[in-house]
């Protein structure tokens, strides 16, 4: 989701027409190989309801038609540029809802179908993601005990290629004390205290093992004891390291490796209230947030994200607002699990374990029915980059 900085699976592993002529894009330098295909390649494309994603790339549209022309999408503007969308979203526009003859022929004469292949091969790790669903209060309460953080103003961002041009691109963030930059405080200090008083609450929560899921989701829907609902996005993060505590768990004998899933994990945490908060501040790194208006969640392309059709993916390989032909398995502890997952999603987010030329992180939705499979989801996997056919040709070409 919009910043969202872990996926679950890291708890336990160490998402035409009349235009004028496109600008050149330059060299493509992220780290994948794209080979041609046919539609007639993609294992399970004529069975998808490609129909259920076309909102979804619609939204994706929305958003590159805010862009000038000449924008590049894309790492190297692998995806061309904004004005090689225009066409193809526009008639997507046109397209008429919950018809998957008309979205697969429209797919098939606007798109050409690019197999991905990454430094280590054409398969990579596929994991899943999903918006909690948690109750809450506003102030400090009787069973609202756990606070969760806006943003602290003595957060310090530097960007360190402004001192340093092979640093371009690094970040850290700090606090000034006695005129020097130090390492903000880490998720013990938080949990110990050190940001009591300031008025930086922005909702408690009843158990602390849902404000640490919460803060792996990056964002989530808070339920009040009115009935109504709030929704909390990515707001920062306190800029210290993330480490899996899954990991923890298994070298300290509390779960076998193979039995490492996000539900595993919450069950240890509540099983075992006395070591739970000394477990969770392994992790150092700490999450704010931002109340959230209208629906969501919203990912790092700033578009709500839809569920089994969203997917995170590393933006330094893939364009962002690119439909990708997804081809993996159902995760166990879901209907088909093992069998074939095989549809068309969009890339529409990110997330900062979401690394490597064929890394996705597939969002499955709002709460727990949405947990039980993106909890379990790590599964090999790999994905097909659908261009706009001109694109498609130069980006071959390169």
């Amino acid at each position: 989701m919009l910043g969202r900085v872990l996926a679950l699976a890291a708890l336990s592993l160490g998402l035409a027409g009349c235009m004028p002529a496109p600008p050149t894009a330059p060299p493509v330098e992220a780290p994948i190989r794209l080979e041609p295909v046919s539609f007639a390649d993609l294992d399970g494309w004529a069975e998808d309801r490609q129909a259920e994603a076309i909102p979804a790339l619609l939204k994706s549209c929305a958003r590159l038609m805010k862009r000038a022309d000449d924008h590049m999408v894309g790492p190297g503007g692998i995806g061309g540029a904004v004005t090689d969308w225009r066409g193809v979203c526009a008639e997507a526009e046109g397209l008429p809802a919950g018809d998957d003859a008309s979205a697969r022929a429209f797919l098939e004469s606007a798109f050409a179908p690019l197999a991905v292949t990454g430094t280590q091969g054409p398969w990579g790790l596929i994991t899943g993601y999903y918006e909690p669903e948690l109750a809450a209060a506003r102030a400090r309460a009787p069973g609202y005990a756990t606070p969760i953080y806006r943003r602290p103003s003595d957060i310090v961002t530097v960007e360190l290629g402004e001192f340093r041009a092979d640093l371009d691109g690094e970040t850290i963030l700090g606090r000034v004390v006695e005129d020097r930059l130090k390492p903000y405080f880490s998720r013990a200090e938080i949990e110990a205290g050190a940001l009591e008083g300031r008025g930086d609450e922005l909702f408690w929560l009843a158990d602390p093992v849902d404000a640490f899921f919460l803060q792996v989701q990056g964002s989530g829907r808070l339920r009040l004891a009115d009935g109504s609902y709030i929704r909390v996005g990515y707001g920062g993060k306190n800029g210290r390291a993330y480490h899996a505590i899954g990991k923890t768990l298994v070298e300290r004998g509390h779960l076998p490796k193979d039995d490492v899933s996000a539900q595993s994990i919450q069950a240890w945490l509540r099983a075992n209230p006395d070591q739970a908060p000394e477990i969770m501040n392994q992790n150092a790194s700490a999450v704010f947030f931002v109340e959230i208006e209208g629906d969501g969640p919203i990912g790092a392309q700033g578009v709500v994200l839809t569920p089994l059709r969203t997917i995170a993916v590393d933006p330094k390989a893939l364009p962002l607002g690119a439909p990708l032909w997804l081809d993996t398995t159902w995760p166990k502890g879901v209907p088909g699990a093992g069998g074939p997952l095989r549809r068309l999603v969009v890339a529409q987010d990110t997330g900062g374990v979401i690394k490597g030329s064929v890394r996705g992180d597939l969002f499955w939705g709002t709460g727990d029915a949405a947990l039980a499979g993106a909890g379990t989801m790590k599964q090999q996997g790999r994905y097909f980059l659908l261009l706009p056919k001109a694109v498609a040709a130069r980006a071959l070409a390169s």
